[in-house]
């Protein structure tokens, strides 16, 4: 790296200036202070953990983003936290260990080795809420609600809500009978949305006509709430999770539309773009012109089985730069005063109150700061006084 180039940060690794970073700021403390209303404790995990902790339970998506460290006083692989779940996971399971429903939440930067998306960053400050000790749709809807007002809280309109079950895919593909190779083959296809290919190597299975329509008509399961009635007539015979799965989805979709009306709703119900730990419902919020969901979250059964404490879980997070760069938010600015240099105790006293009833005292270190405050303090009649400039 040449002398010129030694400002260049890596690739999807940006800063915040003062402008965006006072935005940033102030929107951490307005979520925060949100989820606390809504009955949730702060915590604050470490931003690197022994790697076999980090990731228990977490699947191979999440290990592919997470930077690996050696600990130069033990010796054991760490990695820097690319996700918060696993780590609040541990937090309830082996330091809280309270009974009953336990509401924690979280903010903080993460670091992932690839970006989240095209137009991703690699260092997000992930916020999020997490509920344990409650498996109900009744949490799953909380959840939901509260991931739905931090995005409105944070000046996000035309948010429109994608939902999705685990237990659909999976039971289809169960009742299929697939082996480990063909269900990977199939969960590709889903994931690429590619339905002409879909359909050739669905024909290339040993299935029965019914099997191979459940497979085929899956992804086009993807729409408005009329999907819902069509996968009941179409896959809700399959067994008891998937009918179930699909219940749920409706009693969400109405919870929602009742609390959220503007919110639009979509359902993909071959979802499998999340973490490999979630267990039932999926959702994922999007917002006009950004390609990458804005918030995402998801039931995550027994996650913290690992840790000594299996318990059922569901929660969501989200990004605040992104919602930053998305939203137009507002900090007020204080009102500026300029400050002589002096050594007086009084110039000093009176300073010290001026900031305490909140107004941003500057000492006047050159013309360009004095000439851009509101106020000036000048000495009158022996007594510092506050003056308009």
């Amino acid at each position: 790296m040449t002398l010129a180039d030694r400002w260049l940060l890596p690739e999807g690794v940006d800063e915040a200036l003062p402008e965006q970073a006072a935005k940033i700021e102030h929107l951490r403390r307005t979520l925060l202070n949100l989820h606390q209303s809504w009955g949730y404790q702060l915590v604050i995990p470490p931003l690197l953990e022994y790697l076999d902790s980090l990731l228990t339970g977490a699947g191979s998506d999440l290990e592919i983003e997470t930077f690996k460290v050696i600990d130069q006083l033990s010796g054991r692989l760490m990695g820097v936290r690319a996700d918060f779940t696993s780590q609040v996971a541990r937090i309830d399971a082996h330091c809280l260990k309270e009974e009953g429903v336990q509401r924690l939440s979280y903010c903080g930067s993460v670091l992932r080795t690839v970006p989240s998306g095209l137009d991703g960053t690699r260092c997000p400050i992930q916020l999020g809420a997490e509920v344990y000790g409650h498996g109900g749709v009744e949490s799953d809807i909380e959840v939901l609600s509260l991931m739905l007002q931090t995005l409105s809280v944070s000046g996000l309109s035309n948010v429109v809500l994608d939902l999705g079950h685990v237990d659909i895919v999976n039971g289809v593909v169960s009742a299929c009978q697939l082996s480990s190779e063909q269900e990977s083959k199939l969960a590709d296809l889903y994931r690429a949305k590619d339905l002409p290919e879909l359909e050739r190597y669905v024909d290339t299975l040993a299935l029965s006509e019914e099997q191979s329509t459940w497979l085929i008509e899956l992804p086009r399961l993807c729409g408005g709430q009329e999907v819902l009635e069509q996968a009941d007539t179409l896959l809700a015979s399959i067994s008891a999770p998937v009918k179930e799965a699909i219940a749920l989805l409706k009693e969400m979709a109405a919870a929602v539309a009742q609390r959220f009306p503007t919110v639009g709703l979509h359902f993909d119900l071959s979802d499998l773009m999340s973490y490999s730990y979630h267990t039932g419902v999926v959702f994922a919020a999007y917002v006009p012109g950004h390609g990458n969901a804005i918030a995402r979250g998801g039931r995550y059964n027994n996650i913290g089985q690992v840790f000594g404490r299996s318990r059922p879980a569901t929660g969501f997070s989200t990004d605040v730069k992104a919602l930053v760069s998305l939203a137009e938010v507002e900090v007020a600015k204080s009102k500026t005063v300029v400050s002589p240099v002096s050594q007086s105790v009084e110039l000093w006293q009176k300073v010290n109150a001026l900031r305490a009833e909140g107004y941003q005292v500057i000492e006047s270190l050159d013309e360009v700061t004095a000439s851009e405050a509101d106020y000036k303090l000048d000495l009158v009649d022996d007594a510092w006084q506050l003056l308009p400039r």
